[in-house]
């Protein structure tokens, strides 16, 4: 009678690699993280996305909020204006200690850049329409700020605006100012 066991013990080193992999990872991960920003860069971050948010609003009640069943162009930024300000009331209120915050470091400019061209939308809208606007915003997004191709930038800049016209404009009857 043989005493030998067909069956292979469980290996306990994949547990082990495994776990190791993880700390790795996660080691990697926090070294390359920018350091945590102090309570004034979390006051000062709530404060500038406040006054956006309240800009926000003020400048979507001049277009006009209409109402659910007839919804006029400020409506929707004027929702998304509302709850960027109740966001930042609530992160200057509670968020002042948070652990997870990034100092502002090169790269918060991108995020900038992202807003002031937004903004530069909103004013040029009611003056040439949303058509070329649109499709400035969407070039400066993903070529300067993602990073695409000219290609790409092209084909889904002139894709998504012509989209927009068709989901708004043709089937929804949504009165933007535009050229066509």
């Amino acid at each position: 009678m043989s005493t030998t066991s067909s069956a292979v013990p469980p290996s306990t080193g994949e547990g082990d690699i495994l776990e190791e992999l993880k700390a790795e990872l996660a080691q990697e991960l926090e070294d390359e993280r920018p350091p945590h920003a102090g309570p004034l860069a979390q006051v000062g971050a709530g404060v500038a996305t406040l006054a956006l948010g309240v800009a926000g609003v003020v400048l979507s009640l001049g277009y006009g909020l209409g109402s659910l069943t007839q919804p006029g162009p400020g409506l929707w930024p004027f929702a998304v204006s509302v709850a960027v300000t109740a966001m930042s009331l609530a992160q200057l209120v509670f968020g002042r200690s948070a652990e997870d915050t990034e100092q502002f470091t090169r790269s918060s400019a991108l995020t900038a850049l992202g807003v002031a061209s937004l903004v530069a939308l909103a004013m040029l809208l009611p003056v040439v329409g949303f058509e070329v606007p649109s499709l400035v915003l969407m070039a400066v997004w993903l070529r300067f700020l993602g990073g695409e191709s000219w290609r790409m930038t092209a084909i889904v800049s002139v894709a998504t605006v012509a989209s927009m016209y068709g989901l708004f404009v043709l089937a929804l009857s949504i009165p933007l100012p535009r050229l066509i």
